[in-house]
């Protein structure tokens, strides 16, 4: 946990806020904290800065915050994901959280199990929980938002052109593929599929909405490891 993620019902006032359960045992068995030790936190979708400890008792800590740095920029980039296998959904959504994503739509695909769809990691507090830990790792406080969206069809067809348009459009596909683009800054809209990837008629489909199909090379990755290489290929700085 490189940063302590603050929300606001933690705050007392502007610049005093209080500590419980799974932060507050991480800043005193990692930390090792003691009254006066200064730690890194930060705002949920706001700024970041240093909370010195005023008080520990035996269940919560005290800190006084002040909070005067704005958290990384994010990436310019709309992720469109087809649904990961739950073990692997939870390690994506702490990577893309990590890495400056701010906008998933988790989309249904036909190699997509229906299981999937059932996962208590699909649960807002689910979603929640790995975002967050992504978050401190990467010393971010803003939350991504993640769109559920169980129709391929009526998603590619309605919604797709709309997020797509004006923007850098890319399906990632090994195969009949150009090479990916080179780095850069502009505004980009990127769907990889599940795992076996999107099957002809989805690559099809989301051609038709605006999107290019482009590849890595000759290697194919898994979800969990293509996404991160997608993104730091894609953007100059992650």
């Amino acid at each position: 946990m490189n940063l302590i993620l603050l929300f606001p019902e933690d705050f007392q006032s502007d610049t005093c806020a209080t500590l419980e359960g799974r932060r507050f045992r991480h800043v005193l068995d990692v930390h090792k904290a003691e009254v006066g030790a200064q730690l890194r936190v930060g705002r949920m979708d706001g700024k970041v800065g240093v909370g010195r400890v005023l008080s520990i008792s035996e269940r919560s800590l005290e800190l006084e915050v002040t909070l005067d740095e704005q958290p990384p920029r994010p990436l310019p980039v709309t992720l469109i994901l087809g649904l990961p296998r739950p073990r692997m959904l939870k390690r994506t959504l702490q990577t893309i959280s990590a890495m400056g994503v701010k906008d998933l739509y988790l989309i249904n695909s036909y190699r997509v199990e229906k299981s999937f769809w059932q996962t208590p990691v699909l649960s807002p507090e689910g979603i929640h929980e790995h975002l967050v830990l992504g978050l401190e790792q990467a010393v971010d406080t803003s939350m991504p938002k993640v769109h559920l969206r169980k129709l391929f069809k009526p998603f590619v067809e309605d919604e797709l052109p709309g997020i797509a348009a004006g923007t850098r459009g890319i399906v990632a596909h090994p195969y009949q593929a150009a090479k990916l683009p080179s780095a850069s800054h502009e505004a980009t809209t990127l769907a990889v599929g599940p795992e076996g990837g999107f099957i002809d008629y989805e690559v099809a489909k989301l051609q038709e909405s605006g999107l290019q199909s482009a590849h890595l090379g000759p290697r194919i990755l898994r979800v969990e490891n293509v996404v991160p290489v997608l993104l730091a290929r894609l953007f100059p700085v992650i």
